[in-house]
């Protein structure tokens, strides 16, 4: 199972630009006009993870695998989507397949690039995409409502607490409050879940600045970055400009000096592959060995059973036990022998949830 990042925004915004720059390709047109992203381009992107480079030291493996995120870049969406304004329609079913939301929001000035409101406002702008999705959500529910409530008078226990939910959605949406914001218990969330609402996605705002703001940001996405507070969504300031310089620079060492040039210890897409994969709510688990190392990329709170089934459909039907080590353990002692004679690597049933970091062998048998 594959984890995606929508990138989303207003025309003219950087999304296609920043997508480039982020898989290191020129897919995605990038073009003064709205709407230059038709069919939406996807790209997958290593998470640059420390830790599996110090594993690969220690077992000098064959291969080293590292774990990714893939990013779809949507086309532009205008006030007016969820009446299928611009390419409303599309955009919205697009987003319905994402598992999470990166919003990039224009907080640059350049006369040269038109704004679809000829206003630099990122809030405003990030309001009228939540607007948007909110709309889109209650013209769904509404549409649902007669079927549930018919079903609900014949005494359905399901149908009843579907309706209880939706009405509190429906309620909230109206009153401009995104249904991700409500809190509802597990049951509850996972009724909410098989709606496949557009406003409980995660989202994360990307503030793509002009290169001289890249290091410390300017009065626009200091403002977001306010706002995204009062909202609990974080927000990731790069430029997309000095980004799709850097990713033309394909040596390593050559990309590291141009970022110590910069003052910059990462480039903004390391920044953001990894806050994506946080938006998500992923962990990381090893395996490590002499023919390969390898990171596996799993949804937090996942038990050893499932997490072995990442590796192999057999590992998990066959599921014995998954001998397990943390990162910090394993690397403190000099790898695994060392380990075993300290006694560190414990045996874990399938009911342990993995920890990211987690270095783990599955014993099986079929």
């Amino acid at each position: 199972m594959g984890f995606n990042c929508g990138i989303v925004g207003l025309p003219n915004v950087g999304k296609s630009t920043l997508f480039n720059a982020l898989t290191e390709n020129t897919n995605a047109a990038a073009e003064n006009y709205p709407f230059c992203t038709i069919e939406p381009n996807i790209g997958r992107v290593a998470i640059n993870d420390k830790r599996i480079s110090e594993l690969s030291k220690l077992n000098n493996p064959k291969q080293t695998t590292p774990t990714f995120v893939e990013f779809v870049d949507i086309a532009g969406l205008v006030k007016g989507a969820s009446k299928g304004e611009g390419l409303g329609n599309q955009f919205l079913g697009n987003i319905r397949e994402v598992d999470a939301i990166c919003h990039v929001l224009r907080c640059f000035e350049n006369n040269d690039i038109t704004h679809v409101n000829n206003e630099i406002n990122p809030i405003s702008d990030a309001e009228i995409i939540e607007t948007e999705l909110m709309l889109a959500d209650l013209e769904s529910l509404v549409k649902r409502l007669p079927g549930i409530e018919k079903k609900s008078k014949t005494g359905d226990k399901i149908a009843n607490k579907q309706l209880s939910i939706i009405k509190i959605i429906i309620e909230n949406l109206e009153a401009g409050k995104p249904a991700r914001e409500i809190l509802f218990n597990k049951d509850e969330d996972n009724i909410v879940s098989s709606l496949n609402l557009l406003s409980t996605k995660p989202v994360l705002y990307i503030a793509n600045v002009d290169e001289d703001s890249a290091i410390s940001g300017n009065n626009f996405s200091k403002n977001l970055i306010n706002y995204g507070k009062e909202k609990s969504i974080q927000t990731i300031t790069l430029s997309a400009k000095l980004e799709s310089e850097i990713a033309l620079i394909k040596d390593k060492n050559e990309r590291k000096e141009f970022l110590n040039i910069l003052n910059l210890t990462e480039s903004g897409l390391e920044k953001l592959a990894v806050a994506g994969y946080s938006l998500l709510n992923l962990i990381t688990f090893f395996t490590a060995g002499p023919k390969e190392v390898r990171a596996w990329t799993i949804k937090n709170g996942t038990n050893a059973k499932e997490a072995a089934r990442k590796i192999h459909e057999d590992f998990y039907r066959g599921f014995i036990a998954a001998e397990t080590i943390s990162y910090n353990e394993y690397i403190s002692s000099g790898g695994e022998q060392i380990a075993k004679e300290k006694g560190l690597i414990r045996t874990e049933g399938k009911d342990y949830n993995v920890i990211d970091g987690d270095i783990m062998l599955f014993r099986f048998n079929i």
